[in-house]
């Protein structure tokens, strides 16, 4: 005669079960808290890069007008998305004026910028030095290629500049902005800004370097990712940036994350 399992077998497995569904869930969920704080890291470490470079070369990594005197001149200059062959540390040179600029016409000072950390040894890897493609005004950014790559999953930096805004613009809350930092997954246009935190993570790494809002202080989001992650619709007529608050009641990821005066 053939016994099944008695209840009590039955219960001991079922809470074995939980017990492994429960650590695995535990275990994501530290996985994801320790990537959220690297974020912070690496945005102070590279800052610090930039000022460690500043004070060694006194130019701007991507910016510098003598980059070529130090690693050499890359095939053609100002470098057009035809080098794409390896990541290599012959680079060219920016035109000087403490302004990262994209596309070939202006050196990919984008992604110059991050060959030249890497090429003086201040960030760790190697990247090529121009844009993915020539489309998008060359200025599109692949992560762990052209820009660093985060240890957040799927995220990565990128460097870039803003014009300031005012109320009639649509893509950015009103401010002044800058050379940026930008943390977000890739884009299919430019920056690595596609949404890879969601509202509350944002909030929280911006609370902890920052004011916690999504429209003031250094770290700030688009306004065109209204209704997703802040709680404001886009407006030409209203100011948004000192109103508008993350929307936490939104547990998608949803974020991106810019950083404005960066450097």
């Amino acid at each position: 005669m053939r016994k099944g399992f008695s209840l009590v077998e039955l219960s001991i497995v079922l809470v074995i079960l939980g017990l492994l569904v429960g650590g695995i869930l535990a275990g994501r969920s530290l996985i994801r808290a320790s990537e959220l704080r690297s974020v912070g890291t690496e945005y102070a470490q590279y800052r610090t890069a930039v000022a460690s470079f500043r004070d060694k070369y006194f130019a701007l990594p991507g910016d510098m007008t003598n980059a070529t005197n130090f690693w050499g001149p890359a095939a053609n200059c100002p470098g057009t998305n035809a080098d794409t062959t390896a990541a290599v540390v012959a680079t060219c040179n920016g035109n000087g004026d403490d302004v990262l600029r994209p596309n070939a016409v202006t050196a990919n000072e984008w992604f110059r910028f991050w060959q030249h950390l890497a090429n003086a040894g201040m960030v760790e890897g190697s990247y090529i030095g121009v844009a993915d493609r020539a489309s998008y005004n060359g200025e599109a950014a692949t992560i762990g290629w052209n820009v660093p790559a985060s240890k957040l999953a799927n995220a990565g930096w990128s460097a870039g500049r803003a014009n300031d805004r005012d109320i009639t613009d649509t893509s950015y809350f009103e401010g002044t902005y800058g050379n940026l930092l930008v943390f977000g997954a890739k884009n299919a246009v430019t920056w690595s800004s596609a949404a890879v935190l969601t509202p509350a993570e944002a909030w929280n790494i911006d609370t902890k370097l920052d004011d916690g809002k999504p429209g003031t202080g250094r770290a700030f989001v688009p306004e065109n990712r209204a209704n997703s992650c802040h709680d404001q619709s886009t407006s030409t007529t209203v100011p948004l940036a000192e109103i508008a608050n993350y929307l936490l009641t939104n547990t998608n990821i949803a974020c991106p994350l810019f950083f404005r005066r960066s450097f």
